[in-house]
């Protein structure tokens, strides 16, 4: 179990404190008023210091939980990464987006675990949600509607954009898989100068999405609502409710060219009581022990912050239309922000690595490929030139594609041969050759140990239990030989073991039962 100290005994410092501590994980607590720590008398065991520095030089501390202020999130972080300690930063990750990018290098460089404060991702009923969108019981999302009202708590250290508005955008981001490309922001300053109440955000996405987010603490109770607008059903997520998740199937028709509500009742989703501050306190726990990205990792922060940022940009310039730029670019590759390349693997010129990806250490791709959404290659994984890996694919140690290898949505490599949780195997990884060319089609499963052929076609949903020769067409369960296909991919069709390709006329003959290209 790490050891974790939290810094910061305020307003959420001390659910943070007494969570960590219902889990056995805190041994620290770190404020600099006096009061706040003698307030801690019921949980004596647990050591209370004024001095953060003693807390960054103290061995036995294996993770700090940062619950100060927002204005010191990012001097914080970046101290105990440096210090060598994973980090749980509550929301935001920072102030400016210069700030949340150099964290995301420490991170990078230090390898440490960073968690940023989301905590509606881990609520039990948002997950429902996100699991019943994907599976498309919505239909089509069309629009989203957030609001987080309350009466204070007042800050004047940050406006309500900051305070409020952070849970809501984090939410909106991960439900759609996608970054808003056009933000808007309006609101209102009543009570301080320059710190605004209310604000109004509207966010455009390039699928044609419209979200907006209300977000005031000037509000005469708690509300906090989120609704998801889809072509086939509606839902609506109320954090205050008994009831958290609800479905609304109701319907729009047209009518003399008018279009007419139709209501229907509502159902009611049963969601499993649990904390989500537990949910999310255990997952950093776990990320630490397992060594895995969590799931509101820097790369997700760094999202939130580039809206906040640009919805900030657009109150300031009342109401204007600001663009969001949401990929990074070098010279030689590209990465999309939500993805992460460690440190010490290589990518070629030209290759495009786009949403939720991850490029693991020792690991190497080509020139010229694309990688698609949520792929994880590695670690110490070869990729050959211009090789295309669609959404939903994991290449794991043990395999190598050679050039121009075609991996299609969700299909499967394994790497031992017979897994067993509780037993240890890596030492018995079996390697698999993908050779130049093949293809691999979508929801196929490659057991680990086999070669595929050059220019091999591996259909749809099969099941690969033993090598395939160049240019043979297999599928089925188990994978069978099914005919031949060209480097072009044409299905060849042989008269007296010679076929000669209808698309670019390329020529091959049967050898010894096996397809092969002539001159």
């Amino acid at each position: 179990m790490p050891n974790v100290a939290v810094v910061g005994c305020g307003y959420w410092g001390k659910n943070l404190i007494r969570v960590f501590n219902e889990l056995g994980a805190l041994k620290t607590v770190c404020d600099t008023s006096k009061n706040a720590l003698n307030a801690l008398e019921h949980i004596p065991h647990v050591k209370k210091t004024d001095s953060f520095d003693k807390v960054l030089q103290d061995p036995g501390i294996d993770a700090i939980v940062i619950a100060a202020p927002a204005v010191m999130h990012y001097q914080l972080a970046k101290q105990a990464l440096h210090a060598g300690k994973h980090v749980f930063v509550e929301k935001p990750l920072a102030l400016t987006v210069k700030d949340g990018e150099e964290i995301r290098q420490i991170v990078k460089e230090t390898g440490k675990i960073l968690l940023i404060g989301h905590i509606l991702n881990y609520h039990p009923a948002i997950i429902a949600l996100k699991e019943i969108i994907d599976r498309g019981e919505l239909g089509r999302i069309e629009y989203i509607y957030s609001n987080r009202l309350n009466i204070g708590k007042l800050r004047k250290e940050e406006n309500i954009l900051w305070s409020f508005a952070p849970h809501d955008v984090s939410v909106i981001l991960m439900l759609l898989n996608e970054s808003p490309k056009k933000i808007q922001s309006f609101g209102g300053s009543y009570l301080q100068q320059n710190i605004y109440d209310t604000t109004v955000t509207a966010l455009d996405f390039d699928n044609g999405v419209k979200a907006h987010i209300f977000v005031s603490w000037l509000h005469p109770f708690k509300e906090q609502k989120l609704v998801v607008i889809g072509n086939k059903k509606m839902a609506v997520f109320d954090d205050v409710a008994e009831q958290k998740l609800s479905l609304y199937p109701h319907k729009i028709e047209w009518k003399n060219r008018i279009p007419v509500a139709q209501k229907a009742e509502k159902e009611v989703i049963q969601i499993e009581k649990a904390e989500p501050l537990k949910a999310e306190c255990q997952h950093f726990l776990n990320c630490i022990s397992e060594n895995v990205i969590p799931h509101t990792d820097v790369n997700e922060g760094l999202r939130v912050l580039r809206v906040l940022t640009a919805s900030e940009q657009s109150l300031r310039e009342n109401g204007s239309t600001v663009i969001i730029n949401d990929t990074i670019e070098n010279k030689k590759y590209m990465v999309h922000p939500s993805s992460f390349v460690d440190n010490d693997a290589t990518i070629e010129e030209n290759t495009q690595i786009w949403h939720f990806s991850h490029i693991l250490k020792g690991s190497h791709v080509g020139k010229n490929c694309k990688i698609g959404q949520n792929v994880v290659i590695g670690p110490h994984v070869t990729i050959g030139d211009s090789c295309k890996i669609q959404n939903n694919v994991s290449i794991y140690e043990g395999i190598v594609l050679e050039d121009a290898v075609f991996c299609g949505p969700s299909c499967v490599f394994t790497n031992v041969f017979n897994p067993r949780s509780e037993v240890p195997r890596m030492s018995e990884i079996r390697h698999t050759l993908v050779k130049k060319g093949a293809t691999i089609g979508a929801n196929a499963t490659i057991v680990c140990g086999n070669t595929l052929g050059k220019y091999s076609f591996i259909g749809a949903g099969a099941v690969v239990t033993k090598s395939i020769p160049d240019y043979a067409l297999v599928y089925g369960n188990p994978a069978a030989i099914k005919g031949w296909v060209c480097e072009c991919g044409v299905k060849l069709e042989f008269k007296k073991s010679k076929a000669v390709c209808k698309s670019c006329t390329k020529k091959y003959k049967i050898k010894n039962k096996i397809a092969e290209l002539t001159d």
